[in-house]
């Protein structure tokens, strides 16, 4: 039986209906205690969670562009903004964690509210607008953290634009960012897709994104893998420009999809909290409303690619079912966060069992043979 979905849930969400923003950070406290491993009580829960909720078996392990991935589930941008609980999510069962979003302006960001459940659809509403402390306070805190940082997991870093810088010194200020972080992430992360931002979402054009790409080319003689990630409601010809981009630039891959603008097929009317319809509210919608895009996204890209620039497939991910949908698309590596909150910590070690199920059926012997399969047929 599943307590968190047996009660917990049921209890924050429906009775006590607690506010999701709220929550979130009181979740994020918890975490960061238990990330303290010189804490005897916080490593002896610690062990605790590795010991339910992890799964390790080497079919499911990957090396790509340099970094070992235990598993192809990783946590998803959004959830540990500002990186205060980078050593617990190994713990928690995931192969890989993306910090951030983060700008190198520290940024409180929209007004509240600004998280929305949408449990009728298993979607998310938010419009948080990058809120965070900064890449300089990020940058110390990994740095202080290092020495302690037990991790063995890739730990990337999502960089957005901050908001009071302008569109056209956009390039600079992600550069700012990754000059304070690059020795501290495993991988980066360009993001300019988040709606939340004020064309922010422009940045994806072809001109302005060579524009930072070009500067980060420059300063990564290390050649940390960097990622662009892209929203789902670009037009194809849009994609292909950014896949172009991404050879010419030798991207280490693209992460699709972010949030959606779109509203199509909601069965939610009204958000308690506000007394408007979603189609009245700002924002980007996560979860499953967002998942068949995604995986059209991600087929797109490996079908343009023949499969050669690897993929984070990212969007309505609940099921081993939508795990190995994305992954036979064209994924090499996928994340979660909207289906997490609400199918609750097991939700991994359930689809990593899952996939292993998916392998066995299709005759296969690791997760790397299953990339792409349906379009390989």
């Amino acid at each position: 039986m599943d307590i968190y979905q047996v009660a917990i849930s049921p209890l924050l969400f429906n009775f006590l209906k607690t506010d999701p923003e709220w929550l979130h950070q009181q979740t994020i406290r918890s975490l960061s205690w238990l990330s303290q491993t010189s804490n005897p009580s916080a490593h002896w829960v610690n062990q605790r969670l590795q010991h339910s909720l992890c799964l390790k078996d080497p079919r499911l392990g990957q090396n790509l562009f340099g970094l070992n991935f235990p598993n192809p589930l990783g946590l998803a941008a959004g959830f540990d903004k500002d990186g205060i609980a980078a050593n617990i999510w190994s713990s928690l069962g995931f192969g890989f964690a993306e910090l951030g979003t983060v700008t190198f302006v520290a940024q409180p960001g929209n007004p509240r509210p600004r998280l929305f459940r949408l449990p009728l659809d298993q979607a998310a509403l938010n419009r948080m607008g990058f809120n965070n402390s900064g890449a300089a306070a990020m940058a110390a805190r990994l740095a202080q953290d290092r020495q302690e940082l037990a991790c063995s997991i890739p730990i990337g870093i999502n960089l957005g634009k901050s908001k009071v810088t302008p569109l056209e010194a956009a390039a600079g200020d992600y550069l700012n960012s990754f000059r304070l972080l690059k020795e501290l992430g495993d991988y980066f992360v360009v993001n300019v897709s988040s709606p939340n931002t004020p064309g922010l979402r422009s940045l994806q054009d072809a001109s302005m994104l060579s524009a930072i790409l070009d500067l980060l080319h420059q300063e990564n003689p290390a050649q940390k893998p960097i990622f662009v990630k892209i929203a789902p409601d670009l037009e194809w010809e849009a994609i292909a420009d950014i896949i172009a981009l991404a050879k010419t630039y030798q991207l280490a891959g693209i992460i699709a999809t972010n949030t959606t603008i779109r509203r199509d097929g909601l069965k939610t009317q009204v958000i308690k909290q506000t007394g408007k319809s979603p189609l009245d509210e700002a924002g980007g919608i996560s979860g499953a409303p967002v998942r068949d895009r995604s995986t059209e996204v991600i087929r797109f890209i490996w079908q343009q690619t023949q499969g050669k620039i690897p993929i984070i497939g990212v969007g309505g991910i609940f099921t081993p079912e939508d795990a190995w949908e994305k992954i036979t698309a064209g994924a090499s590596l996928i994340q979660v966060y909207t289906g997490w909150i609400y199918q609750g910590p097991m939700m991994v070690r359930r689809i990593l069992e899952g996939l292993l199920l998916y392998l066995e059926k299709n005759k296969l012997n690791s997760i790397t043979e299953a990339v792409g399969t349906c379009e390989k047929k």
